[in-house]
């Protein structure tokens, strides 16, 4: 299947499409497909995604993979051909489970009742034509790294397919036929893809309008456009004094100007002492560069020539 069946944008579509945060739908339903669906209940039912998913900013669906089974036993795994530790999780359940809730409308889910023994007809020989513009994203550690323009990226699509592997591994066919994309949230392995699906719905729905008390607030976050890309500065609130250490004079000045200058410094600052990377993509103003030299920027080598 080609990339543009599958609903996959192009490579350098994101950069030219996805390049600030107005564009954010005011809706997006997440289809989750997992085997563990009750990992979701506590974080799915508490702050910015409860209020989110209340207000109506959000729906989710969970898809018990499982649910998708006909053999006696309901498998989900098997051994992996070639040897080897662990247990690799099997195509048809998968392709059965997502190809039959994407070819329905958003917020369809199997019956409880039905699990099993009255399945929508599929043939597992025949492949099915899905949507468009719906990214079918499989979580996993091989995945290109969640970052903050991925997010604002995904919170673009009305509608997404989180497929959450676990056991040592997923067919490798759920990659090449079915899946649009892959992420992971970091360079290190979890046992399952339930955590990292927890991060991503959560970081694309605080940046959805109404979803956080401040609308601006997603906006000017570490690594938002709004910051362009810097990390966040300092904050502070009350009390004045805490075991010796004053909040800045500035910050209580009430001189709009100061404070606004003092926080673009202080996100400066913390962004040259723990992310010196993120200053290279970042568009730095006069001013900016005055104050980055003052505090050692940017980097020297040993012979004394910028790096």
């Amino acid at each position: 299947m080609e990339p543009s069946e599958r609903g996959e944008r192009p490579a350098g579509a994101i950069d030219d499409t996805f390049d600030n945060q107005a564009n954010t739908l005011e809706h997006i339903h997440f289809d989750i497909f997992t085997l563990f669906p009750a990992m979701f209940v506590g974080p799915l039912g508490e702050s910015i995604v409860k209020r989110a998913l209340d207000n109506g900013l959000i729906s989710i669906c969970l898809h018990n993979i499982r649910d998708f089974t006909t053999d006696r036993h309901h498998i989900c795994d098997d051994t992996p051909y070639g040897g080897g530790g662990g247990m690799v999780m099997k195509p048809e359940p998968i392709f059965r489970a997502v190809e039959t809730v994407l070819n329905r409308q958003p917020g369809w889910q199997l019956a409880p009742e039905d699990a099993y023994v009255n399945l929508p007809e599929w043939n597992a020989g025949e492949p099915v034509s899905l949507p468009t513009g719906v990214p079918i994203i499989l979580l996993t550690p091989q995945g290109r790294r969640l970052n903050q323009q991925v997010v604002t990226e995904l919170s673009r699509y009305p509608r997404m397919a989180l497929i959450c592997g676990r056991y040592e591994g997923i067919d490798e066919r759920v990659r090449s036929q079915l899946v649009t994309d892959e992420i992971s949230i970091g360079d290190y392995v979890i046992s399952g893809g339930e955590l990292a699906a927890m991060v991503l719905l959560d970081s694309v729905t605080r940046l959805l309008p109404g979803a956080l008390g401040d609308d601006l607030g997603a906006h000017r976050d570490s690594y938002s456009l709004g910051l362009d890309g810097l990390l966040e500065g300092p904050q502070y609130t009350r009390p004045p004094s805490f075991r010796g250490e004053q909040v800045p004079q500035v910050l209580i000045s009430g001189h709009h100007g100061m404070i606004a200058r003092w926080r673009r410094e202080q996100a400066l600052l913390r962004t040259l002492l723990r992310r010196p990377d993120l200053l290279a993509r970042t568009t730095l103003t006069a001013a900016d560069e005055a104050f980055l030299r003052r505090h050692g920027w940017p980097p020297t080598d040993e012979v004394g020539r910028q790096k």
